[in-house]
């Protein structure tokens, strides 16, 4: 049977599900030579089937199943229970926010200071579990999501290095996208809202959750342009910038419109917090009215032509990795496989003696 990918009305719920699905599928599988106790897996996998109500109970539940004797259940489960920990953290609205970057992401800052056979336990523990999902996925309308989670060279493992390459946006591509920012028919109370926020990520390359958390407080004018203090992954701050230019029109404009709590920089009407699903539909909508596809049309997108962009025209990784917040120099890696002018002059390395033969 297959199932909504956000099938709870909550993320954290809907992680909840597919781990306990996931843990479901494994502990039918696995090898069952070492299992002194059948009553007692028995009884977790019924449980499983039933549903759990929360991560706690899920971890009891393969501690059950290891005790029982499916030893291996442990290398599946224990990578997911601490990847449960970090996605709730992060305030995600939807299953599909997920991709590979953030995967990449999870895996560096959880996997610091573990040997390399645990590593590749962790990678594989990733790649297991999504491709689940993968498969388990579907409307009704027939239609799946599909993750593609990798992770081939991932860098968390020595002698590795880069990841999936990501769907971003060409230079001609976001003259065309920052026309539909300004065209598109947003209404009258959230248009300056939006505009502002979508072009906050877009020329900062902040993450659409760090945007979402950001205070007034957090603006900070300095001549042209505006300091950004952000708080990242793991209450790790950083700061960015921006030109007044680009955003003080908007700015000035909702800062007259906004009632928000907690003096959120951004909310909805009722002045709670925006969800990151909301500014991924709206980044689709811009989209589909500027005539541009990706195969990931999100706002994590974004993020992603801002990085390209940024390693292009710089050829600094470090840059790279200190304006996007990255706990791993080898996550911003990924973007030097975007630098066409490196490509040709490996391209060339073989002309001198090509010539001598002509």
């Amino acid at each position: 049977m297959r199932y909504p990918l956000d099938f709870e009305n909550s993320f954290d719920k809907t992680l909840l599900f597919w781990m306990s699905r996931y843990l479901h599928s494994k502990l039918n599988s696995l090898s069952n030579r070492q299992v002194k106790d059948p009553q007692a897996l028995a009884r977790v996998i019924a449980r499983l089937r039933t549903g759990v109500d929360s991560v706690d109970t899920l971890s009891h539940l393969a501690k059950e199943a290891r005790n029982a004797g499916l030893i291996g259940i442990n290398t599946y489960y224990k990578p997911l229970e601490k990847l449960y920990g970090y996605l709730t953290a992060l305030g995600l609205a939807s299953m599909k926010e997920i991709d590979e970057e953030l995967v990449s992401d999870f895996l560096a800052s959880a996997t610091a200071g573990l040997s390399d056979a645990t590593k590749k336990n962790y990678r594989i523990a990733m790649i297991n579990f999504f491709g689940y999902i993968d498969k388990q996925n579907g409307d009704d309308d027939g239609t799946a999501h599909r993750y593609g989670i990798e992770l081939k060279n991932w860098g968390g493992l020595r002698g590795k290095s880069g990841t999936k390459l990501p769907a971003y946006m060409q230079e001609h591509e976001v003259e065309r996208f920052l026309e539909a920012i300004e065209t598109h028919p947003f209404r009258a109370d959230v248009a300056a809202r939006n505009r502002l926020l979508i072009k906050l990520i877009l020329f900062t390359g902040i993450r659409v959750g760090e945007a979402l958390q950001l205070k007034v407080k957090d603006l900070i004018p300095e001549g042209n342009v505006y300091l950004i203090r952000i708080v990242g992954k793991g209450n790790k701050a950083r700061m960015v910038m921006i030109k007044q230019s680009h955003i003080i029109k908007y700015l000035q404009e909702w800062l007259l419109l906004r009632d928000c709590e907690k003096e959120l920089l951004f909310c909805n009407k009722k002045g709670t917090p925006l969800t990151q699903a909301y500014v991924s539909r709206i980044v689709e909508k811009i989209l589909m009215q500027a005539g541009i596809r990706k195969e990931k049309n999100g706002a994590h997108m974004l993020r992603h032509t801002f990085a390209t962009m940024l390693y292009l025209k710089k050829k600094d990784l470090v840059l790279v990795q200190e304006a996007l917040g990255h706990a791993s120099l080898d996550t911003s890696r990924i973007y030097t496989h975007f630098d066409k002018e490196r490509l040709k002059e490996a391209a060339g390395v073989m002309d001198e003696i090509a010539k001598s033969r002509d």
